[in-house]
C-alpha cells in the first residue's frame, strides 16, 4: 500500500473551513477514511488589541490553503480537486507535490507514532484536554489518526468522543 503524505490545496479565500467540511463529508460518504487520513486548516493564536484590551484570537496561518494528509491516487485526487471551493493542488502544473519533513516541522504536525499498551474494550482515563479525568471504554482505535473513540456520559446519554492516544492511559 502506498504511503500517505501531506499536500497543500489552494482554495478560494474564506472557504477554507467549508472546503474542509466538504472533503470530510465526501470521505465519509465514499468510505475513503483509509486513503484521505486528515484535513486541516492550520490555525495560530494571535494577541490583538481591541479598545485598549488584549484579546487572544485564533487566525488562519495560511489563508486560502488547506493541508491534507492522503495517499495520492486517481480517486483521492479527483475527490479533492472537484470539491467546491478548491482551485487546485500546490505544485507545478497539475502535479501535486507533497510537503517535506522540513516544511512540516514548523507547522507542528508530528509524524512519529505513539506506542500504546491498550486496545478496543479496555477502560481508559483521559489525562488532558476537555475530558480530563473522564474514564470510558475504548470503542474504536484509529492508528492513522493516533486516536481512540470512547463513550462518555453527556447530559445523561452515552456520547462517542475522539481523543488522542497521547491524552489517555489505562485505568
Amino acid at each position: 500500500m502506498a504511503e500517505a503524505h501531506w499536500y497543500v490545496v489552494h482554495t478560494y479565500s474564506g472557504y477554507e473551513n467549508k472546503v474542509k467540511a466538504n472533503i470530510d463529508k465526501t470521505i465519509e460518504n465514499r468510505h475513503l477514511e483509509e486513503q484521505i487520513l486528515e484535513v486541516r486548516v492550520p490555525m495560530q493564536d494571535v494577541i490583538e488589541m481591541k479598545n485598549g484590551a488584549k484579546k487572544s484570537v485564533s487566525k488562519k496561518m495560511f489563508p486560502g490553503y488547506v493541508l491534507i494528509n492522503m495517499i495520492m491516487n486517481d480517486d483521492t485526487w479527483y475527490v479533492v480537486r472537484n470539491t467546491r471551493g478548491v482551485t487546485g493542488f500546490v505544485g507545478p502544473g497539475s502535479k501535486p507535490v507533497p510537503l517535506t519533513d522540513a516544511e512540516m516541522k514548523p507547522l507542528g504536525i508530528k509524524k512519529e507514532s505513539v506506542e500504546v499498551n491498550f486496545g478496543e474494550g479496555d477502560l481508559v482515563v483521559v489525562t488532558a484536554g476537555v475530558w480530563k479525568d473522564t474514564s470510558g471504554v475504548i470503542q474504536t482505535m484509529n492508528h492513522s489518526k493516533q486516536s481512540v473513540t470512547i463513550n462518555v456520559e453527556l447530559f445523561g446519554r452515552e456520547t462517542p468522543v475522539e481523543i488522542s492516544f497521547a491524552d489517555v492511559k489505562l485505568a
